[in-house]
Formats: C-alpha cells, sequence, structure tokens
C-alpha cells in the first residue's frame, strides 16, 4: 500500500504492508527509535506517539491506518535548536526519569494532558495518575512523574507548585 504521513511536520511517502504496525514504521522504516516497544501488547505504554493530536499506543495501529495523519514522536517534541519541551524540562527538574525507557512514552502521552488543561484548571494529582494508567514505569514510582507534570503545568500558570523539589527555582517555560 502507499501511504502518506506527516511525521514530525515532515511528509513521509512509502509503501508498507498491511500488516505494518506503526511503531515497525517508525523505527525501523524512518529511523526514529525514541519510540520503544516494550510489550508488544499495548500494556506499556512505550510506544506511545501522538496521532492527529492524541495519544495512541503505536503498537496497536496499523500504518495503514494512520495514513494522511500527523504523526508526532518524541524527536519531535525538543526545539529545532534541541532544547527541551517545558514537560521534559519539568519531569528532569523533578526527577522524573530513572532509565529513560518509559520516558517517550510519558512524554508524549502527558503532553496530550498538558496542552488540554493548558486553557483550563490544572490537572489534580489523581487526575494526573489516571491518565498514567497506561505507561508502566519500574523505576521512579510516579512520584516524581506527577511532580513534574505538576510543574510543567504551573509553568504555563507563571506558578511553581508549592512542596515542589525546584520550588525555589525559575518555572521552566512551556
Amino acid at each position: 500500500m502507499d501511504i502518506t504521513l506527516n511525521v514530525n511536520g515532515r511528509p513521509e511517502r512509502f509503501s508498507a504492508p498491511p500488516n505494518e504496525l506503526l511503531v515497525e514504521r517508525l523505527r525501523d522504516g524512518l529511523g526514529l527509535t525514541g519510540t520503544k516497544v516494550g510489550c508488544d501488547t499495548g500494556q506499556c505504554g512505550s510506544c506511545v506517539v501522538r496521532l492527529d493530536g492524541r495519544s495512541v499506543k503505536s503498537c496497536l495501529v496499523l500504518t495503514a491506518s494512520a495514513a494522511g495523519a500527523e504523526v508526532a514522536t518524541i524527536e519531535g517534541v525538543t526545539t529545532r535548536g534541541g532544547e527541551l519541551s517545558g514537560l521534559q524540562e519539568a519531569l528532569r527538574q523533578e526527577h522524573g526519569t530513572q532509565c529513560g525507557f518509559c520516558t517517550p512514552g510519558m512524554v508524549m502521552a502527558l503532553g496530550e494532558l498538558v496542552d488540554a488543561t493548558a486553557d483550563g484548571p490544572a490537572p489534580t494529582e489523581p487526575e494526573i495518575r489516571e491518565w498514567l494508567t497506561g505507561n508502566l514505569c519500574r523505576c521512579t514510582g510516579y512520584h516524581s512523574v506527577v511532580r513534574g507534570v505538576q510543574r510543567a503545568c504551573a509553568a504555563g500558570r507563571a506558578e511553581v507548585p508549592a512542596g515542589t523539589a525546584a520550588s525555589t527555582a525559575a518555572a521552566p517555560e512551556v
């Protein structure tokens, strides 16, 4: 099948077998290896990308079903100069990563939450934890990840939540 995708703002045109998974195309076909393969069953979330703005597990999406879509991977999150996004920086400041394997999927999924709440109330801790249910991590215990999301959301509102590890430092821009 001839397929066209817009990946990280760049048009990509290729032929793909009908049973090819989007994660395979991203990693093997386009060399975007930041999208990880953890479980191959959609349970771990390490393969999360944004498909037309919504976070999806790319190990469960056929490439053909994504034809014509906008796909954003972790490689498209950083700025052209290589600077971290506001969420990535907040996770770094709050020590929200350990080994880093799950981090790209978490950043892609949590980025949707941060974007969705930018003009409204910041998500609560239970809301953040609920959003994280599709992303498994064996290292962090999620506490620092939750603090990182709170920090990123607060930065967009020009405030740093009290009690965060970096509450005395300047908040990063989102």
